[in-house]
């Protein structure tokens, strides 16, 4: 056997012939082992910000599509989705209130809308010619913040009023 420093040499005998294995030493500065534990230094490889920020724009345009689906959805009154998430809401043909038309003998028709006039009624019926026509509503028997947006007729008994030019407490509402 014969040793060098960079290598060694082992012959084995057989009945065969001789064999020779070479094998390098443990001091050779050009093995590289595999290290047991890695570097905390070493750079991490993970999904690049160019796809994370893909991603994120793709999840955000889901979402607001999602958004405008289904305020668009629930805009039209009387639609399924709106009767859907509000079975409650006031269904077109149906009458609420008091069924006194002797009380309540004055009628308006139009669309509901929230505020009255420097402090005269708390709702306004928007109807065709413009501002001059708005009847402005109260109520002691109906809940009208139900009709916003809706529209309706109103039976109803005139009040007086010092700025509207009609005011009226309403008894009865029809959803148009």
């Amino acid at each position: 056997m014969e040793n060098k420093k960079d290598s060694s040499t082992v012959s084995n005998q057989t009945q065969s012939g001789a064999q020779t294995v070479t094998t390098k030493s443990a001091f050779q500065t050009n093995a590289q082992p595999n290290p047991v534990m890695q570097s905390f230094s070493s750079p991490q490889t993970g999904p690049s910000a160019l796809k994370v920020l893909f991603v994120l724009l793709v999840m955000a345009a889901f979402g607001i599509g999602t958004g405008y689906g289904l305020a668009i959805a629930t805009s039209r009154p009387g639609s399924p989705l709106t009767q859907a998430l509000n079975p409650n809401a006031p269904q077109k043909g149906q009458t609420y209130g008091t069924g006194d038309i002797k009380s309540f003998k004055d009628t308006a028709e139009g669309t509901l809308k929230e505020g009255g006039i420097d402090g005269e009624g708390q709702y306004h019926l928007e109807r065709p010619g413009g501002d001059s026509q708005n009847v402005y509503l109260t109520s002691s028997s109906v809940d009208l913040s139900t009709f916003m947006g809706k529209k309706i007729k109103v039976w109803g008994a005139t009040q007086t009023a010092q700025k509207a030019g009609w005011l009226m407490d309403v008894g009865k509402v029809q959803v148009q």
